[in-house]
């Protein structure tokens, strides 16, 4: 029997909010436009109140049985109904789910279920661009499907529907395209890669869970966007996460399917046990309706003027970014991107080629004056970059970001290059993760200073270039054991 007890005495309840007011210091702020990854600011007073509010009112609500709750079928209806109408095609059916990846995790299920009962195929591909949500992968590898994965074009980053048309086989059950992608920002050929899908009767998704809710109201502000949408022939299914850039809380996502019959495959239901019979639209059973609520809100307060507007400034935060950026020696931004997503490297002395030191001692600076720019290291032959995902918010934030930008890539050059210890490099190089013990790895930790108690780093960039020059697998390996000691008690 334990000892000591699991929890201390009771306490007052403002002495508990205040102690969760104090751990909230240490973050990344989540407003005013200095943070320019994980979150979105609309920058619209009052509306962090209402979806507080809103989540109030349902927290208590069980979306598991809308037969008790009758108010989340109307709530998940509306919500769903809206993505529809902007999204997509007659007969279209939807879901409401926690976050991009578990709309993904449901497409991609649909899509193996499908191909099951409808092909016969059970070794399941997904074919899918290198530049598609790490998400698919993870779907990949809890439901049993095989990657395939084709290389974008390295000067655009979209992906090559040629290739892609040419990866799919009599084993392909989904393909994927990305409206736009995370790392670059770009939208990919969807037209043609779907067309390719339908022509071999595989189906096709479209991941617009960044870019869906923003880029038809860029559309609707004047601005040109190539049509990626479940009115795309060929296009079967498609997510989008509300709250990105529709605004709401985390987490608020729709996966939106071309009819129900395809959405069938999605659901899950089990009557072979003594309790009540199961169905489950989403991987979650049991759920608060107070996400749905808030989603429910703040799409009805920020409304079809309101959205246009939003995406309106977002629009021209990346015009005065881009334009910015353009200008200064050595920079070169990445594609063209589409969707409010910017990245861009920087070039070392010869004034060409991507210098990952530099690059990472930049990303620190700018931290350092109160800016988090999210890096991304090299793969496959693209360049290792800096990742800003723009609001309305960041509007009147660009001017000063780009006058820090110069200060801290002035303070960047003149830093020591990190560099990665040949001699370890050749060491990692010949390990095998599958079968590193816990001191051999608590050791690579140690020397990348992740090691036990070290705690997170103040710098980033001698981590991150250590893993760069990191074999994949051995890469995730470590990633996974420092995750794990910071999730230890």
């Amino acid at each position: 029997m334990p000892t000591e007890p699991a929890l201390p005495e009771g306490r007052p309840a403002a002495d508990v909010l205040a102690e969760l007011r104090s751990l909230r210091e240490a973050d990344a702020p989540t407003r005013g436009g200095r943070t320019f990854a994980y979150v979105y600011d609309a920058g619209l007073d009052g509306l962090d109140e209402l979806a507080a509010e809103a989540y109030t009112t349902f927290a208590t609500v069980n979306g598991l049985d809308p037969t008790v709750f009758p108010s989340v079928a109307r709530l998940e209806n509306d919500v769903v109904g809206a993505v529809a109408a902007l999204l997509g095609a007659p007969g279209a059916q939807g879901t409401f789910t926690s976050g991009g990846t578990e709309s993904i995790l449901l497409a991609v299920k649909t899509a193996r279920d499908h191909a099951r009962s409808e092909r016969g195929i059970t070794a399941p591909q997904l074919v899918l661009p290198s530049t598609a949500h790490a998400a698919f992968h993870k779907a990949a590898a809890y439901l049993g499907l095989e990657p395939v994965v084709v290389p974008v074009d390295p000067v655009t980053f979209r992906a090559d529907a040629a290739a892609m048309a040419a990866a799919l086989t009599d084993r392909t059950a989904l393909v994927v395209a990305s409206a736009p992608s995370y790392a670059h920002g770009v939208i990919d050929p969807v037209a043609g890669i779907a067309a390719a899908a339908s022509a071999r009767g595989v189906l096709c998704h479209v991941d617009a869970c960044i870019g869906g809710w923003i880029l038809p109201y860029l559309r609707r502000a004047g601005r040109a966007v190539e049509p990626f949408d479940l009115s795309v022939p060929g296009v079967t299914s498609l997510s989008v996460d509300l709250h990105k850039y529709g605004y709401a809380d985390k987490g608020a996502s729709v996966v939106l399917h071309r009819d129900a019959a395809l959405r069938r495959h999605q659901y899950f239901a089990h009557a072979g046990w003594p309790g009540y019979p199961v169905v489950n639209p989403t991987v979650q059973g049991t759920k608060s309706g107070g996400l749905l609520a808030q989603a429910w809100a703040v799409l009805r307060h920020v409304g079809e003027e309101g959205y246009t507007a939003l995406a309106a400034r977002v629009g021209e935060a990346s015009d005065r970014l881009l334009a910015g950026l353009r200008a200064v020696d050595g920079v070169r931004v990445l594609g063209d991107p589409a969707a409010g997503l910017v990245a861009f490297t920087v070039a070392g002395q010869d004034g060409v080629t991507p210098d990952l030191s530099l690059l990472l001692h930049l990303a620190d600076e700018m931290r350092e004056l109160g800016w988090y720019l999210q890096p991304q290291l090299s793969f496959d032959g693209l360049p290792p970059n800096l990742h800003l995902t723009l609001t309305p918010a960041t509007v009147g934030q660009v001017g000063s970001l780009l006058a820090d930008l110069d200060v801290a890539l002035a303070k960047a050059r003149t830093l020591e290059p990190v560099v990665v210890d040949p001699d370890l490099a050749s060491i990692a190089a010949g390990l095998d993760p599958d079968t590193l013990g816990p001191d051999e790895v608590a050791g690579v930790l140690a020397f990348a200073g992740l090691g036990e108690g070290a705690g997170l780093p103040d710098r980033t960039a001698p981590v991150l270039v250590l893993l760069d020059a990191l074999p994949g697998p051995l890469k995730e390996r470590l990633l996974t054991e420092f995750i794990g000691s910071v999730f230890r008690i």
